[in-house]
């Protein structure tokens, strides 16, 4: 029971050493924020946005679920970028999954997840779709490896499919949508792809609204 005591120590002592270097720093970041990037991230706990990318809190406004997934129906992520795109004006969406991420991991094999078979789901269907890729690769790591990265493409795509963004993209001309990749073992973050305002995507997924 004491461990999470220890949380609330840690977050004091943080909190003197922000004033410490920086008397005004709470202060201004009550006022507001205005980031310019939304984070659609793994949960993780090894695999933080503000550490990795070496920002402070109110520069990058962060979404996480299991996978790093972007699920149409899913009303939490849509709410999400909804606020992130229609209020904050973010200039950029990232998608950012890591290697050796437990859920694709989960993905791969025949267990029994219970609940969260449905959302694994999703990642089953990278992987169906793109079953011939899979078995010309060497070994279980670089097939995962190869999933992670397919999958974080799969999700930039959907993002790209949704009205929020395309509705955006015709009235300011972003955000602009990329998707990375977090090497657990070395601390780098590759980028995989990018999709530009101007994308003309496939017309079943194209929306049109009136000016």
């Amino acid at each position: 029971m004491k461990q999470y005591l220890e949380l609330l120590k840690q977050n004091k002592e943080w909190a003197a050493e922000r004033l410490g270097v920086d008397p005004g720093y709470f202060s201004r970041l009550s006022r507001q924020q205005s980031p310019k990037f939304l984070w659609i991230g793994c949960s993780d706990s090894r695999v933080p946005a503000n550490e990795i990318t070496k920002t402070d809190p109110g520069e990058i406004f962060v979404h996480r679920n299991i996978a790093n997934l972007v699920v149409h129906t899913d009303l939490n992520m849509l709410s999400v970028l909804y606020y992130a795109v229609e209020y904050l004006k973010v200039d950029h969406i990232i998608v950012c999954g890591h290697y050796g991420c437990g859920g694709v991991q989960a993905a791969m094999g025949k267990g029994d997840f219970g609940l969260i078979n449905h959302w694994l789901r999703n990642i089953k269907d990278v992987y169906h779709n793109h079953h011939e890729e899979f078995s010309a690769l060497p070994d279980e790591k670089a097939r995962m490896n190869h999933l992670v990265e397919l999958s974080i493409r799969q999700q930039v795509f959907n993002l790209s499919k949704i009205s929020i963004i395309q509705k955006n993209w015709q009235d300011r001309n972003y955000p602009h949508l990329h998707g990375w990749v977090y090497g657990l073992e070395n601390g780098i973050i590759k980028e995989l792809c990018n999709i530009d305002p101007q994308v003309c995507i496939n017309e079943i997924f194209d929306f049109e609204f009136n000016k």
